[in-house]
């Protein structure tokens, strides 16, 4: 689970000599003249970086996806100093000592720039840095060879950047970076992964070594992703996962992401806020294959009146400001089979 509370100098060409016949033999000096210097380059100038105000909290990670290591948390309303985003613009490279080279990746969605700010794009292709890289369009399994018969690493989410290091011999899996996995790779389906790098990639074996050098392969337009249960993180009423007090001189604003599923894993969620407000805007968006309810509690039981909220829906509410609620996220299940949701909830105040 995770919590979040952008010249060259002109160059004058030299006259061309002209050129004449020379007939008498042209004797060297003993000493040869000494060469004036290569002029250097002109330096490519640097964009400052750009200020920015964090919409929520967010986590600090050593790479453009939520699969990349986590350096910190910022609070919401935070001030950053941006120096490029990935060639896709959903990440944003930050200023940030406890990085590496002194820089962290935040994402996009939950950070405020002024309009026509100038942001570079970091890298070519389709991602930061040297080397191949790919982008994530749908929720995706890493696992630590390229088969669902493979242990489960984690996951990756829609817009996650990831570098590749390889493919299997049919090209249906890719090897990625990882520092979660065995000798820092993992493998995703590649049918989820967006890159125009993938025919040149090195065949690895299932056991980590290139066999060969890449060659074009066809890669599946559509594959099933394997479903994994939620893990249970033992979260309850009296325990909830997360407890934000709001305050008008610290969080307004709370971004909570995790997972609920069934009939196996972790089927509930719970989350308590104590707005300082009366009114509160809650929102709730999923992807996977299931759904969720998500129903405000107080004192024990499910507040008068309420009305189940469901997946990618939100509502503006009156509560008491300066009393603890709770939110309890439940998964539905309609088939009997394992049903999975991956949800992000937003609580924010509303003046």
């Amino acid at each position: 689970m995770v919590l979040s509370v952008g010249c060259g100098a002109m160059e004058t060409p030299l006259p061309t000599p002209t050129l004449g016949l020379v007939t008498a033999t042209l004797t060297l000096p003993a000493t040869a003249p000494t060469l004036a210097p290569p002029l250097s380059p002109t330096p490519v100038p640097t964009l400052p970086p750009v200020e920015g105000i964090t919409t929520s909290q967010l986590n600090v990670r050593a790479e453009p996806s939520t699969g990349g290591a986590s350096l910190g948390m910022l609070s919401p309303f935070s001030k950053v100093q941006i120096v490029a985003k990935d060639v896709g613009g959903n990440w944003l490279q930050i200023l940030y000592e406890q990085g590496p080279q002194g820089k962290g990746w935040i994402t996009a969605a939950y950070v405020q720039v002024a309009a026509g700010a100038e942001i570079p794009s970091l890298g070519g292709g389709t991602g930061p840095g040297s080397g191949p890289s790919g982008v994530v369009i749908q929720q995706v399994n890493i696992r630590s060879g390229p088969g669902t018969d493979f242990n489960p690493l984690g996951t990756l989410n829609p817009q996650d950047v990831v570098k590749l290091t390889g493919k299997n011999s049919g090209g249906a899996w890719l090897q990625i970076e990882f520092t979660g996995g065995p000798d820092g790779k993992g493998w995703v389906t590649a049918a989820y992964v967006q890159t125009s790098a993938a025919a040149d990639l090195p065949i690895v074996s299932e056991v980590g070594q290139v066999v060969s050098t890449g060659t074009p392969t066809g890669i599946p337009p559509t594959m099933t992703p394997t479903l994994l249960a939620a893990f249970q993180d033992g979260d309850s009423a009296d325990a909830p996962a997360v407890n934000v007090i709001f305050s008008p001189f610290g969080s307004s604003a709370l971004q909570y992401t995790s997972e609920v599923s069934s009939p196996q894993g972790d089927a509930e969620d719970w989350v308590q806020f104590t707005p300082y407000l009366a009114g509160v805007l809650i929102k709730i968006t999923c992807i996977g294959n299931g759904g969720l309810r998500a129903d405000l509690w107080q004192n024990g039981e499910v507040m008068p009146g309420w009305v189940s909220l469901a997946c990618n829906a939100g509502r503006v509410v009156t509560l008491t400001a300066g009393q603890a609620f709770l939110l309890r996220l439940q998964a539905l299940n309609t088939t009997g089979n394992l049903e999975s949701a991956r949800y992000t909830l937003n609580i924010s105040t509303v003046r």
